[in-house]
């Protein structure tokens, strides 16, 4: 009973820590090349046992290595996907929260543009009737107004009227 009490603990604790894959490789291939060693050297089967104990520990612990890398190199794997995963998901709900406010802000667009339709009912084409500038006719033209007609209005490769390549022009 003292036994088990003392030494109880000690073998909870291990059960509760994981052996690495090094490790168990270690051990199963040390034991495994000291029964083989034993069997195989039958003059001393004590120096075979060690001998092949330590050789089947070396290739154990090789072996233990080589997976224990194989599953890093797949949890990094696993771990870059899932990470490109989430920036998509994110990239996404970006997009979507962008065309929300889009809509929203078209939304309240139509009902300002809605109301004041609603508030001044003259207006045409977003100007009021009373406001609109006068026709220009041939009797009172652009030059019985005092002013010099531009063709080019609105034209981007065209000077504007105060350059001098467009006084030189007229």
């Amino acid at each position: 009973m003292i036994f088990t009490a003392v030494f109880g603990d000690v073998a909870q604790a291990q059960e509760r820590k994981k052996w690495s894959p090094q490790a168990k490789g270690t051990l199963i291939g040390g034991l495994g090349g000291a029964a083989a060693g034993a069997l195989i050297h039958k003059r001393n089967r004590a120096v075979g046992g060690v001998v092949g104990g330590v050789a089947g520990a070396g290739v154990g612990y090789a072996i233990g290595k080589r997976t224990d890398n194989r599953r890093k190199e797949a949890a990094r794997l696993a771990a870059i996907e899932r990470a490109a995963a989430n920036r998509a998901a994110n990239e996404r709900a970006e997009r979507a929260a962008l065309a929300r406010r889009v809509a929203a802000a078209e939304r309240k667009a139509e009902l300002a543009q809605a109301k004041q339709q609603q508030q001044y009912p003259m207006m045409a084409n977003g100007f009021a009737a009373t406001t609109t500038p006068m026709m220009l006719t041939a009797s009172n033209g652009p030059v019985a107004a005092g002013y010099l007609p531009n063709e080019s209005y609105g034209d981007r490769n065209s000077a504007y009227g105060t350059s001098e390549v467009r006084r030189k022009s007229w």
